[in-house]
């Protein structure tokens, strides 16, 4: 895995853990459904990536 996907999957994950919360403390629950969904696919992206590095060696 790159550092640039790394991180990029890091910074998506944070993204939606501020998403998740601001949907918490508004009562927006569309909101924080959506940090929720962007905290699954980064973790997918992640897996992915640690898959194909695992192929590569």
């Amino acid at each position: 895995m790159s550092a640039g996907d790394k991180a990029n999957n890091k910074i998506e994950d944070l993204g939606g853990k501020a998403k998740e919360g601001f949907g918490k403390v508004t009562g927006d629950k569309d909101t924080e459904n959506e940090g929720k969904v962007d905290q699954v696919k980064s973790s997918l992206k992640d897996a992915g990536e640690k898959v194909k590095d695992a192929f590569k060696k």
